[in-house]
C-alpha cells in the first residue's frame, strides 16, 4: 500500500485545523485538489477517514489511526532532514535521548562524557522530560533512547533495567524537618519549597504527588538548577526534594541535612527504553552498550 508525503501532509493539516478549507489553504493547494486528494486517499485505503459537520471535518476512528501513524511518519522524515544536513557539516551521527531528571544529573554525565571521547563525530541531543512523556518521545520516533523511572510500560517497547534512583529531603541544618529520621512527604507541603524550574521533570513530578494529596507546593522560589537550589536550602529558605546522589555531593560542602521519604515512590528502578536494540543505528547501539554496561556495574 503505497502513501504520498503530500497526502499526508495534507490529512494532518485538516485534522489540525478541522476544516479541510484551512487544511487545503495551510498544504498550498486549492480546495477542490484537496478535496480530490481526500477523496483518492479514502479509496485507497478503502475506509472514510473524513466526516462533514456543520462545524468543518471531524476524522473517524480510522482517521485517527492515519492521522497518528502520519504525525509519526512526518516527524520522522524531518529528523532525517536535519540528521542528513549535519552530514553536511561532518557529523558522523545523531543519537536522541529523552531522560528523567535524576538520569540527566546523576548519572548520565559520566557515561555521555566517556562516549562523545570515543566518537567525536556524533552528537548527542538530551532533553528532560516526564516518564511518561519519554515513553511516548521514544514510541513515536522522536527519541532513540529513553531513561524512565516507575512502572511505565508497553507492549511495543524493549525495557532495560538501569540504575535506582531515590528521592530525598534536603533542609537546612536548622529546620524543623531536619530533626526526624525520616519524613512523610505529605508533611513537607506544610513549608516553603525551593524548586527547579517549571519544565523540569522533578518540578513535575513533585506537583503531581501533591495534586494526589490534594495539595499544592509552597514554592519560595524557584532557580535553574540543583547546586542554587542546596545554597538557597542552606540559607534556610525552603525545603528541597532531589535526587540523594546530588544532595550527598553538595551536602559535602554545605550545611544540608538529609532526610529520607517514607513515600513508596521515593524509590524507583530507571529503565532505558528503545523501540528495537538491533534497528538503531550503530553509533546509537553503541551508547546504549555503554548505559547497560554502565548499569550493571553499579548493580555489581
Amino acid at each position: 500500500m503505497h502513501f504520498d508525503v503530500v497526502d499526508l501532509k495534507l490529512f494532518a493539516n485538516i485534522a489540525e485545523a478541522s476544516s479541510l478549507t484551512r487544511g487545503a489553504e495551510r498544504s498550498h493547494l486549492s480546495l477542490p485538489a484537496a478535496s480530490t486528494r481526500i477523496k483518492n486517499l479514502e479509496e485507497h485505503v478503502r475506509v472514510k477517514l473524513l466526516t462533514r459537520t456543520n462545524q468543518g471535518v471531524q476524522l473517524t476512528a480510522a482517521g485517527e489511526t492515519l492521522l497518528s501513524h502520519a504525525r509519526r511518519v512526518l516527524r520522522q522524515l524531518e529528523l532525517l532532514r536535519v540528521d542528513l544536513q549535519e552530514f553536511s557539516t561532518g557529523v558522523k551521527g545523531h543519537v536522541r535521548m529523552l531522560a528523567n531528571t535524576t538520569g540527566t544529573t546523576e548519572f548520565l554525565p559520566a557515561v555521555l562524557r566517556t562516549y562523545l571521547i570515543n566518537y567525536p563525530d556524533v552528537t548527542v541531543d538530551l532533553h528532560e522530560r516526564l516518564s511518561a512523556d519519554i515513553v511516548r518521545g521514544v514510541q513515536e520516533g522522536i527519541a532513540d533512547i529513553g531513561i524512565v523511572a516507575g512502572t511505565v510500560r508497553t507492549e511495543v517497547m524493549e525495557f532495560i533495567p538501569y540504575r535506582c534512583e531515590r528521592l530525598v529531603l534536603a533542609t537546612s541544618l536548622s529546620h524543623p524537618l531536619a530533626q526526624g529520621p525520616s519524613v512523610n512527604f505529605e508533611e513537607t507541603l506544610d513549608y516553603d519549597f525551593v524548586g527547579l524550574p517549571e519544565a523540569s521533570a522533578i518540578h513535575n513530578f513533585l506537583k503531581r504527588a501533591a495534586a494526589g494529596l490534594q495539595r499544592s507546593l509552597r514554592l519560595r522560589i524557584q532557580v535553574s538548577n540543583f547546586e542554587a537550589a542546596c545554597r538557597m536550602i542552606e540559607a534556610n529558605v525552603g525545603v528541597g526534594i532531589m535526587p540523594e546522589g546530588t544532595a550527598a555531593r553538595h551536602a559535602k560542602t554545605m550545611a544540608l541535612k538529609i532526610v529520607p521519604l517514607n513515600d513508596d515512590w521515593a524509590e524507583r528502578d530507571l529503565h532505558i527504553c528503545v523501540i528495537d536494540r538491533h534497528a538503531l543505528p550503530m553509533y546509537a547501539q553503541k551508547l546504549l552498550d555503554l548505559l547497560i554496561e554502565d548499569g550493571s556495574g553499579a548493580q555489581d
